[in-house]
């Protein structure tokens, strides 16, 4: 019931509601380009009508349509972007104008302007979307890779609520949803004395998440500032924020083709619901080099992903004299980040996914065949294998076929990879400046000038990765492979309770240290009121100290309730770490032109050059990795239509990514291309009578892949190809009924994802797919706000992307292969309670 549903908040509506008894006449929002922005400009007046960078706003309503499931979701708002929002509610890849899928590198979070971390780490585990936040803005490209570091494709600003000075303000959201998310959001602000005053806010969260495996999963963040303004227009604001939250992880997972080459469900498996994952990986303890501190390490599902954070924050700007500005800006972020997600078919891939009786008849078709010659030599009067059930201990044996055709209604076993990695760590992040604004006649001028300071501190555990043998089944149980006598009795185990060996991914210990500093100027003049003229020059030294833990031969198992298997811990840490230490630098420029033909038309181009500029992380910091960007734009606003269309041409050079390989997992391959895309942007919104819109945004762009190499070598053969993962078409469409006397609006919304390869060779095609969402807002009064959204109303199978660490190139192998899908059909469902 509707009741039931509101006990608790949902998993990420945090959007203000908008104003009761306000409907916009039609037409559209008034002087919506006159809008000013914070985000991609430096002047204090920079409207979108007439910035020379691609920028979109999203506002507190936009955000309420959207009815984000996760802080990811609302990067699906951004034209262009391509959002894989399919691990859950954290560590989700996303990219932008044609970047290969997984290049979030190249695209930073900001907070009021800072960058939420420098690098190593996806922001979304370290900040997440909620009441606190009063709108968001993005720009693509340009002055984005200036602005900022590590944002050359593209910048994402959350932006905060302020203080109020004036009176008591706040905010209560309750809500849920049908997957048993529970959520209370808070907000409250007041003035203290004259010119000081506070906010605080945050929220609770409950969640089983959009696939159950069984756990429940517990998360708060709270955040508050002190604020204090000056007669000048100055202030001074202190902001602490502390976070400890808890979200399940989903990675690949089995899909068939049917018939009709459309993906569909593995027969006892539902694609769209169900979690491989389940009760038999909540706590697995795993054989590690006893030089990490502890023998044996845990794999501990029931925590999920762990991230627990600590902030202190510090915001300045001070008016010196009339046109000279000072500002500061800076964080301290401590955190502790404990990662436990499973990984089915890593490394191994489709040969892993094979039915029961092929594993254990032997042979070189056998996924497990070294096992089962290492299990004949230990127990050479075994009679046969079977499998042993870890949670209920039923046994199969491996002449008993016909049971093993019948489990779990496939008859299929898997190979699962258990992934712990934590790290521990801190970012300390800065940007202190100056502003110079002048007019002399008809030439109006804004110039920053500034210095950004980043430092990073990260330690790294990776060890013990290990895999067990799963059924292919919801929750799935684990299957220990055991010899059996003539009479069919277990006489030994070759593998370990479940697991089949250790160390699976190396050593996996590290740590680095990262110090950056940019300097920077932008300069922004208007000239007759009607010609604006950008630029901008970054330059950026990375100073890194990375440590690099050294491998032994083999390590000795442990004796205990753990240490069965037949195999040694393989590539266990010896103790001892070795030091690298490099230093990169870089500059990245932009200039950008902006005409304004009319009052509500303009015409603008930019060119940048941007970067990436990484810490070390599993080895030491690359060199900079160069971003070219040519676009061009018009904006329009009359008629009801406020619109914009962009043109581009993106030019990623020494694109990289890594994977296991797949005959040696321990083993990391290294596939690189420059990557070269050229497109067309559309955001539009019409409003042609006072009770309709619709609004529409999208891409259509055609990238590709140059100068591919892996592991060093030319692959000639992948030159022209589509890079992995990344749609050539996205669009979205909502048409929206506005409810008489501001009362709320009722939606359908259309979002498309076009073809893609889950493979750099294109061997793996992934079929395009459309998803229903319908929703409503309503305002029950002044105060009082309902929000109900139906997500994937149609229940379609939809694919973001297939399995990263299974090659450069993959195969359906008898119609089975591996990826990550959407969830099906969900309902989120809010009440807010605004003073």
């Amino acid at each position: 019931s509707v009741a039931a549903l509101l006990i608790c908040g949902p998993a990420a509506m945090a959007q203000t509601p908008p104003g009761a008894g306000q409907n916009p006449s039609a037409g559209g929002e008034e002087n919506a380009l006159q809008q000013v922005i914070v985000t991609g400009t430096t002047s204090s007046s920079r409207s979108l009508l007439t910035s020379s960078a691609d920028v979109t706003p999203i506002s507190a309503a936009d955000l309420a349509l959207k009815a984000p499931r996760s802080t990811d979701d609302i990067l699906e708002l951004i034209p262009g972007m391509f959002v894989e929002g399919t691990a859950g509610a954290v560590s989700n890849n996303y990219s932008v104008r044609g970047l290969q899928g997984g290049g979030q590198s190249f695209i930073m979070f900001q907070e009021d302007g800072l960058p939420i971390i420098y690098g190593g780490g996806n922001p979304d585990e370290y900040f997440s979307y909620d009441i606190t936040i009063d709108r968001v803005e993005a720009v693509r490209g340009g002055s984005s890779g200036i602005l900022t570091t590590n944002g050359a494709a593209a910048t994402v600003n959350f932006i905060s609520k302020q203080p109020n000075f004036t009176r008591e303000e706040g905010a209560l959201r309750l809500g849920a949803t049908t997957y048993n998310d529970r959520r209370a959001d808070f907000y409250y602000s007041a003035p203290i004395i004259t010119d000081v005053a506070f906010n605080i806010g945050g929220y609770f969260d409950s969640t089983r998440g959009t696939r159950d495996s069984g756990f429940t999963y517990q998360t708060y963040h709270v955040k508050g500032a002190i604020k204090k303004r000056f007669e000048d227009g100055g202030y001074i604001m202190l902001t602490g924020k502390v976070g400890d939250q808890h979200d399940p992880y989903y990675a690949d997972m089995p899909f068939k083709f049917g018939s009709n080459g459309k993906p569909g469900n593995v027969p006892g498996l539902d694609v769209l619901n169900d979690n491989i994952a389940g009760p038999a990986f909540g706590n697995i303890g795993v054989p590690d080099s006893c030089a990490t501190g502890n023998c044996i390490r845990n794999f501990r599902l029931i925590d999920g992903i762990h991230a627990d954070t600590k902030q202190i924050r510090f915001d300045l700007e001070l008016p010196i004299k009339e046109g000279f500005s000072a500002f500061g800006k800076a964080h301290y972020l401590s955190y502790k980040w404990d990662f436990n997600g499973v990984f089915p078919g890593s490394g191994v891939g489709n040969a892993g996914l094979t039915n029961a009786t092929q594993y254990l008849r032997g042979g070189t078709t056998s996924p497990i065949h070294d096992l089962l010659v290492a299990g004949m030599a230990a127990y050479p009067n075994a009679a046969q294998f079977g499998f042993q059930d870890m949670t209920t201990g039923q046994i199969i044996a491996a002449s008993n076929t016909a049971a093993l055709n019948a489990l779990n209604g496939n008859g299929l076993m898997e190979q699962t990879w258990l992934n712990h990695q934590l790290q521990t760590g801190y970012d300390v992040s800065s940007n202190f400046g100056g502003r110079w604004e002048a007019t002399r006649g008809e030439i109006a001028n804004s110039l920053t000038v500034g210095v950004m300071y980043f430092e990073t501190w990260r330690t790294n555990d990776q060890s013990a990765v290990a895999h067990v043998i799963n059924g292919v089944s919801p929750q799935s149980h684990i299957y220990n492979v055991v010899p059996l006598n003539s009479a069919g009795q277990v006489v030994g185990s070759l593998t370990d309770n479940g697991l089949v060996s250790y160390g699976d991914w190396g050593q996996g210990i590290w740590s680095d240290k990262g110090e950056s500093t940019s300097f920077y100027f932008n300069d922004e003049m208007t000239i007759a009121e009607r010609l604006h003229v950008d630029f901008g020059l970054r330059y950026e030294e990375l100073h890194d100290d990375y440590f690099n833990g050294n491998t032994a031969a083999t390590g000795t198992v442990p004796v205990g309730p753990v240490g069965s298997g037949l195999f040694p811990v393989a590539n266990p840490w010896d103790g001892t770490l070795t030091e690298t230490k490099t230093s990169h630098s870089k500059t990245a420029s932009s200039v950008g032109v902006n005409y304004v033909l009319t009052p509500n038309f303009s015409v603008y181009g930019r060119y940048a050059l941007g970067f990436q500029m990484s810490p070390g992380g599993g080895s030491p910091a690359p060199d900079a990795t160069s971003v070219t960007l040519y676009e061009g734009g018009l904006r329009y606003e009359g008629y009801g239509l406020v619109g914009s269309v962009t043109g581009f041409h993106t030019a990623f050079d020494n694109q990289f990514y890594q994977f296991p390989d797949p005959q040696h997992p321990a083993n990391l391959d290294t596939f690189e291309a420059d990557m070269r895309t050229t497109g067309v942007e559309l955001d539009l919104d019409y409003r042609p009578v006072r009770y309709f819109r619709l609004n529409a945004f999208g891409v259509y762009q055609t990238p590709e892949t140059t100068n591919a190499s892996l592991n060093g070598v030319g692959q000639p053969g992948f030159n022209g190809l589509t890079p992995q993962h990344t749609p050539k078409k996205l669009f979205t469409i909502t048409p929206e009924y506005l409810f008489p006397g501001g009362r709320g609006d009722l939606y359908l919304r259309y979002k498309y994802i076009g073809q893609f390869f889950a493979d750099s060779g294109d061997g793996l095609s992934i079929p395009g797919y459309g998803v229903f969402t319908i929703g409503s807002i309503y305002n029950l009064t002044s105060k009082l706000q309902l929000n109900v959204s139906v997500d994937n109303l149609t229940n379609v199978i939809g694919i973001t992307e297939g399995n990263p660490r299974q090659g450069a190139t993959q195969t359906a192998s008898n119609g089975y292969f591996y990826g990550r899908g959407i969830t099906g059909r969900n309902a989120l469902i809010s009440l807010t309670y605004s003073f």
